[in-house]
Formats: C-alpha cells, sequence, structure tokens
C-alpha cells in the first residue's frame, strides 16, 4: 500500500504513498477496488514490516500469532498479515541479531528485542514513526467496519460454497439443505 514515488510536479522530492489510500485523497476514492483496479492491497513499502514487528516486540514479547493479531487490531481488522509473511521476517530480524526467540510450551516461539533490535529502532525512529503513523491512519480510517471474526466467517462461507458447488452438479436434496442453511443464517443475523 505504501509504495512510494516522486511525483514530477513535486521539485522538492516530497513522497507520496500510493495504494489504496492514495488517488485523489489518503483514503484512496477515485481508484476503484482496492485502489489498484481489484488487485490486492498491500500495505507495506519493502522493509516496513520489519519496523512494525521489531516495535511490536520491543512494546513487549510476542508469539508470532500474537503479532498477527496486534497488525490485525492496528488496521482496524481490514489487513491481516499472513503466517507466510510474518515469519520469514522473524526469522530475518533473528539473524541479524534484534530480536530473540525464546522456545516456550510446544512449538511456539516467543520473541523479545535484542540491545542490537533496540539501537536499531532508536536510529531508525523516523522510520518507525512514519510506518506506524500510517497504521494508525489506516485503522482511523477503515475502523468501525466489521470485525475480524465476521470477515473470516463471511470468507469462510464463500469458500465453503464454491468448493461445494465446484464438485459438480447439485442433486435436489443437496439444494435444499444448502438453501435451508443459508436462510437460518440469515434468519438469525436479522434477529440477531
Amino acid at each position: 500500500m505504501f509504495h512510494r514515488h516522486r511525483h514530477q510536479d513535486d521539485c522538492r522530492g516530497r513522497r507520496h504513498a500510493r495504494g489504496p489510500f492514495a488517488g485523489d485523497d489518503w483514503h484512496g476514492r477515485g481508484r476503484g477496488r482496492g485502489g489498484h483496479g481489484g488487485r490486492p492491497r498491500r500495505f507495506f513499502d519493502h522493509g516496513d514490516l520489519r519496523y512494525v514487528l521489531l516495535q511490536l516486540i520491543s512494546d513487549k514479547p510476542r508469539h508470532g500469532y500474537e503479532l498477527i493479531k496486534a497488525i490485525e487490531e492496528q488496521f482496524g481488522g481490514m489487513y491481516s498479515p499472513s503466517p507466510g509473511v510474518i515469519y520469514p521476517t522473524l526469522t530475518l530480524l533473528e539473524e541479524l541479531g534484534h530480536v530473540r526467540a525464546e522456545a516456550t510450551t510446544g512449538t511456539k516461539k516467543l520473541y523479545a528485542v535484542t540491545e542490537e533490535g533496540a539501537a536499531f529502532l532508536t536510529a531508525n525512529r523516523a522510520i518507525v514513526d512514519a510506518v506506524m503513523g500510517r497504521m494508525q491512519e489506516a485503522s482511523r480510517a477503515y475502523g468501525g467496519g466489521p470485525a475480524p471474526e465476521i470477515l473470516r466467517a463471511m470468507h469462510n462461507l464463500k469458500l465453503a460454497l464454491r468448493l461445494q458447488l465446484g464438485r459438480g452438479p447439485l442433486d435436489a436434496e443437496q439444494v435444499h439443505r444448502i438453501a435451508a442453511t443459508l436462510d437460518r443464517a440469515v434468519t438469525e443475523i436479522e434477529q440477531g
């Protein structure tokens, strides 16, 4: 989301955000779905996630899953990073010596910031503050939307229907059962 480019008319070299919050204004109006003609949103510039994770871990030691949830909350539920993005970044931070992983029960690791990581945060405070500020702006812009749990359930419903319908033609009993299930859910939601 926060790709940066230099606007040709801006001789002072200011950086402008591109992506779903760019366009006519910070909220991305006038750009269409997702700010990129329907392409998935990208919320961080290359390397920004490193700063976010390091800042969150410096606030308090966390597990990978807790970091995913913390970022989701920061974005007001509109974005949740995948484990496939979080864990490689945590490994990189560990290899750089910025965090250390402590084994806890099971396979979970608790990540804590090291002295080198704290020094890196201090040296890059302006960048960290800018990235965290953009996350807060996103939360203000999109907060108050559907709860992440509802978004997840909606996604799961769509996926279940696609899988069921993709298996081939449904018989009359299957059609009736699926329609009745959906009608019950609609009634419960309307009453709820």
